[in-house]
């Protein structure tokens, strides 16, 4: 069977298992170009310290979880400053929303049941479980991993709420010559897909964008020449509330899945006049 990524130039934005995934695509006849577009993260104990001393103190309304590791990370910090107890107190007298799976594992194991629960791990679902709710002068807590998540924030503070943000990760942006490369081939056609494994890889990247003013530039490129390759929902929730259309998504959500699944979809589309159907 023929080999569904030979002669393809496949970008990996990863900044870890780039080795691993670079050996699959040149498996699969493709050529990997590391283009890192996310930088090293460090844990903000300090700050998410003195946000828990808040937290403890007045209380919120709501207390919305984003992913597991963040809000094991909270009750670690919790546990270190000697206010573990006070702050689950906090949370099982708030209403709790929570998206992804790990993140609803971690509360029920302290015996909470959110109010608002996604579906299928995204933003866009968990949006959907909080539209009903009021929020209209409520203290909302929102524990964020890494990136600002826009989307919900904006919808919480157009129904009225008083937001409050915790991260207990933070990222170091990318190297900018790395981003500006990507987008210089991008612009230029030179590429045939861009594997995100993140969504604060493809926020990297059009931020970047905006800054230079060539988004349209991008958006283009992705419609017409260079496949948007997403591991898994929330990276491609975070692709198309950038406006790409055409987003490649394994079923798997895995590294090593999204590169069978993108070597698989050239193989399966032959060539048309220059274009894949």
């Amino acid at each position: 069977m023929a080999k569904g990524l030979t002669g393809k130039r496949v970008v990996i934005g990863a900044s870890r298992k780039t080795d691993e995934m670079s050996t699959l695509i040149e498996k699969q006849g493709g050529v990997p170009i590391v283009r890192s577009l996310q930088g090293t993260i460090f844990l903000a104990e300090k700050e998410v310290g003195s946000e828990l001393d808040k937290l403890v103190k007045e209380g919120t309304d709501w207390a919305i979880f984003t992913t597991g590791i963040g809000t094991e990370t909270l009750l670690d910090i919790a546990e270190k400053q000697g206010i573990k107890q006070q702050f689950i107190n906090i949370i099982h007298h708030a209403k709790i929303g929570s998206r992804g799976y790990k993140t609803l594992s971690t509360l029920k194991k302290l015996g909470i049941m959110p109010a608002a629960v996604d579906e299928n791990g995204t933003t866009k679902s968990l949006l959907k479980s909080l539209e009903s709710f009021d929020f209209k002068g409520k203290r909302v807590t929102v524990q964020l991993h890494g990136e600002k998540a826009p989307t919900l924030i904006k919808f919480l503070e157009e129904k009225g709420a008083d937001v409050s943000l915790i991260l207990p990760y933070q990222h170091i942006p990318p190297e900018t010559e790395t981003v500006a490369k990507l987008c210089e081939e991008l612009l230029e056609q030179k590429l045939d897909a861009v594997c995100f494994t993140t969504a604060i890889q493809v926020r990297s990247l059009f931020d970047f964008a905006r800054e230079k003013d060539c988004v349209a530039g991008l958006l283009t490129s992705f419609k017409w020449n260079t496949l948007a390759v997403a591991v898994g929902k929330v990276t491609e929730e975070a692709l198309r509330e950038e406006r790409v259309e055409n987003v490649l998504v394994p079923e798997h959500e895995r590294m090593g899945a999204m590169i069978i699944e993108l070597s698989r979809y050239y193989r399966d589309r032959p060539l048309n006049g220059g274009m894949y159907i």
